[in-house]
């Protein structure tokens, strides 16, 4: 690929990162398959322009996924970026989360990118160049937050499947790098995006004092500027070696490192005993 115009593919393209990304690159030059689950919405947030190509598509549904990646190719001859940027947070306690609202959770923020994965990897694979960028959140490394066991898990598990695949389309020419964003003053924290648990629990104070943390002092106030983090995305993706992880504002940089930390405080407590679980070298 070129540092010139590329093709790029963007879920969840209506509102927040996703939305100021297409506006971006289009400006840029690049041309966008902007995907929402309302084309109304899409149009209105980012008009029609010569480049791109709005896509109302359910990415929970193989068929209409498929029909936005075909319809791509159609448009613009070939994929070069896909951004897995759709999903929701969910709030909730482990014991009061109903198999319902992970199972949910995990279907828009896992099985979701998934899908657009398996439908456009072909096409990069044939094209012997691509480069995926899974959006997850710093949470996605650092969990450790009370009531946001759900969104910590799908973002976890959004950056193990990163690594895994950046070892496996590394011989195709493709590339992978899973973004941390910590927080961005988008709508993220509204009712489309944030999604509160049925059932609560009185007793867990930590949750409930977290989410009235989110709803009510951070709405509107966090840190990350979505203008920033985009153009951070766009640099990440043209340059000449790109990460694979991608952390996004000062946040995400300090939390990063109190869980690197962490980790190595853990293991050279335990270096130890965790090496003696071993069988004597030689047998």
């Amino acid at each position: 690929m070129s540092n010139t115009s590329r093709v790029w593919f963007i879920t969840g393209a209506s509102k927040g990162i996703g939305r100021i990304l297409a506006d971006a690159l289009l400006a840029d030059g690049h041309r966008v398959a902007a995907t929402s689950r309302d084309r109304a919405a899409l149009e209105k947030s980012s008009p029609e322009a010569n480049g791109l190509l709005a896509l109302e598509t359910d990415l929970t549904n193989a068929a209409s996924v498929k029909a936005a990646i075909d319809a791509t190719v159609e448009r613009f001859g070939a994929i070069d970026v896909v951004v897995n940027n759709a999903g929701y947070g969910q709030q909730g306690t482990v014991e009061a989360l109903s198999d319902a609202e992970y199972r949910r959770n995990f279907e828009v923020n896992v099985f979701a990118p998934l899908q657009v994965l398996r439908h456009a990897l072909p096409h990069m694979r044939r094209q012997r160049s691509g480069h995926i960028v899974n959006i997850a959140s710093i949470v996605g490394i650092q969990g450790g937050y009370a009531g946001w066991s759900s969104y910590a898990a799908t973002k976890f598990a959004l950056a193990g499947l990163t690594e895994s695949l950046a070892a496996e389309v590394a011989e195709l020419g493709i590339k992978a790098t899973v973004v941390y964003p910590g927080p961005v003053r988008t709508d993220f924290l509204s009712t489309g995006s944030l999604a509160v648990a049925e059932h609560s629990i009185d007793e867990y104070t930590e949750a409930r004092a977290s989410l009235d943390l989110h709803l009510n002092q951070l709405d509107g106030k966090q840190a990350g500027d979505p203008e920033k983090v985009a153009r951070l995305i766009i640099d990440a993706v043209v340059a000449a070696e790109p990460p694979l992880h991608l952390f996004a504002g000062k946040i995400a940089n300090q939390l990063a490192e109190a869980k690197m930390s962490g980790i190595r405080k853990d293991l050279d407590a335990w270096r130890e005993a965790s090496a003696a679980t071993d069988f004597p070298e030689g047998l």
